[in-house]
């Protein structure tokens, strides 16, 4: 779905200060409050957007967005995370790639490899990866999330432990200032867990707009990390973490 300027810029307006209120909007567009209203309205409608009385505010907290609207925003940054993470990962390893919009963007990416092996509980990343006939497909069994594709349970968890791979590919709904690498589902965030003891290689990929939000589970620290890949940190106590423990930090914004 096609996000007009204005839409975009009214995204980020309200990621950039929580909330916007249609009278404000009106003025810096010179616009109508009608059309601005039923702007709201549209983006409300994509869930990237929550209505409130006279504006909108941007979705955080322990509320998840739905799986189509986490996956336009920062969709640019994604790409590039992904394609940074591609260029990571040779021909012929074996690896995990776990639910999430950026791990699938690093999916994308690894296409054109050769003789990978990939054991995913993304039932998107084993649908996109399957038609390859260069790389062969290992799926999670378990509960399938209706929301994402996304398979979670115990039995993921044990299926997960079979293996001892070369590189994991994860990512995290928020990460809190101090590390903590938080999620949203605690059944996800077991699959995570066990995806994490059971490589060689550890890579999370976020884009930096998962500094500002939250989530109540927590998955691990990026001191448990072997390479953090996002577009771009601001956030000094993460940066020094990954120095201090020494985290690859890789910044596409800067590449």
């Amino acid at each position: 779905m096609f996000l007009s300027p204005r839409h975009a810029e009214i995204i980020q307006r309200a990621k950039d200060h929580g909330r916007v209120l249609v009278d404000d909007l009106a003025t810096h567009f010179n616009v109508t409050p009608q059309t601005i209203r039923k702007d709201l309205n549209d983006l409300c409608d994509q869930r990237l957007l929550t209505r409130i009385h006279g504006g909108a505010l941007f979705p955080s907290g322990i509320e998840n967005m739905e799986y189509e609207a986490r996956r336009k925003i920062a969709a640019d940054e994604k790409e590039a995370i992904g394609s940074a993470a591609a260029r990571l990962i040779p021909d012929n390893a074996s690896l995990f790639i776990n639910i999430g919009t950026t791990t699938e963007a690093v999916s994308k990416a690894l296409l054109d490899h050769n003789g990978l092996m990939v054991i995913t509980n993304n039932i998107n990343v084993a649908n996109r990866m399957r038609i390859y006939p260069t790389i062969e497909v290992v799926i999670a069994g378990g509960v399938v999330r209706g929301s994402d594709g996304g398979i979670v349970g115990e039995a993921a968890v044990d299926f997960i432990r079979q293996f001892k791979v070369d590189y994991a590919v994860i990512g995290a709904s928020a990460i809190d200032h101090d590390g903590a690498l938080l999620d949203f589902d605690f059944r996800e965030v077991k699959v995570a867990q066990a995806i994490i003891a059971n490589a060689r290689h550890v890579i999370l990929v976020s884009d930096r707009t998962k500094f500002e939000r939250t989530a109540p589970v927590r998955i691990g620290h990026l001191s448990q990390v072997n390479t953090f890949i996002t577009d771009r940190c601001e956030i000094p106590s993460i940066r020094k973490i990954c120095e201090e423990t020494e985290v690859r930090l890789i910044e596409t914004a800067f590449e």
